[in-house]
């Protein structure tokens, strides 16, 4: 598979802008700051969130957000996507009608960075999950990812601020989506995956974010088995992994990095 068939471009204008500064020794200088805006998501007449957003991949993120919500089922087929951008506004139009009164009452504002709302379901079914377990990671390919993604041109080494995730074939990374919040950026692969039938119960993910429960939920519900961090992890969000049978390898920086649980999948080569 094509390494980085989809990967940041720091060169878009529209997503970042060029700001003058002060440094710490008193002298003007040029820097670039990533932009935010907030985008409200409709699925056929229901309003169901705003997001705050950077603004690219905004058909993935809308279409990912859903399905990770579980509002969204393969069953259900998408008729259209329509993006009022004077009014900062996207529709994702379905088959049928929908209604989700009930579940936009449980609202749950999680950890996530910028914007991190769930639903209060959103654990239905996440006990009856099972993650296959012939997938492996060899210990070479946790180092070889972690320097191909650090040093792919991005907007977090343009800009920073931001954080990015990574859908990886083995030690392939091939879809690499950047936004101001973790749970953006994985929403977008779900969303891209979902759109051109890519398959992830085979995959690696990897996420330069924090190891929350809703980034193990995401993960689970996405069906990957294994997931790599270079930040740390809160306690919940390793009792759900343990429970999930998720392979979860948190602060991989440089040469190190701690398993957290399902070593089994992990190969010392």
């Amino acid at each position: 598979m094509k390494k980085f068939t989809v990967k940041p471009n720091p060169d878009d204008e529209s997503l970042f802008e060029t700001i003058s500064a002060i440094d710490h020794a008193g002298d003007e200088v040029i820097t670039y700051v990533i932009q935010e805006k907030p985008i409200s998501l409709y699925l056929n007449n229901q309003e169901i969130v705003t997001l705050m957003t950077i603004g690219d991949y905004l058909e993935e993120l809308s279409i990912g957000y859903l399905v990770n919500q579980g509002m969204l089922c393969e069953k259900d087929t998408i008729m259209g996507i329509d993006y009022e951008e004077d009014i900062n506004t996207i529709v994702v139009r379905t088959d049928k009608k929908t209604n989700y009164e009930e579940k936009l009452k449980k609202k749950i504002q999680t950890s996530g960075c910028a914007q991190g709302t769930t639903f209060g379901d959103i654990m239905d079914n996440f006990d009856k999950i099972n993650l296959r377990k012939d997938i492996f990671i060899k210990i070479k390919w946790i180092f070889s990812l972690i320097k191909l993604i650090n040093t792919c041109p991005s907007l977090y080494l343009k800009t920073g601020a931001i954080h990015g995730c990574v859908l990886c074939d083995q030690d392939t990374p091939i879809i690499y989506m950047e936004d101001v919040g973790r749970h953006n950026a994985i929403d977008k692969i779900t969303g891209y995956c979902r759109i051109n039938n890519i398959s992830t119960h085979d995959k690696i993910f990897y996420t330069t974010g924090r190891l929350t429960s809703e980034m193990i939920i995401k993960c689970v519900k996405m069906n990957i088995p294994i997931l790599i961090s270079r930040s740390g992890f809160t306690a919940w969000g390793v009792n759900l992994a343990r429970e999930a049978g998720l392979t979860l390898i948190g602060r991989a920086r440089g040469s190190r990095y701690i398993v957290l649980s399902g070593s089994e999948r992990i190969i010392n080569d």
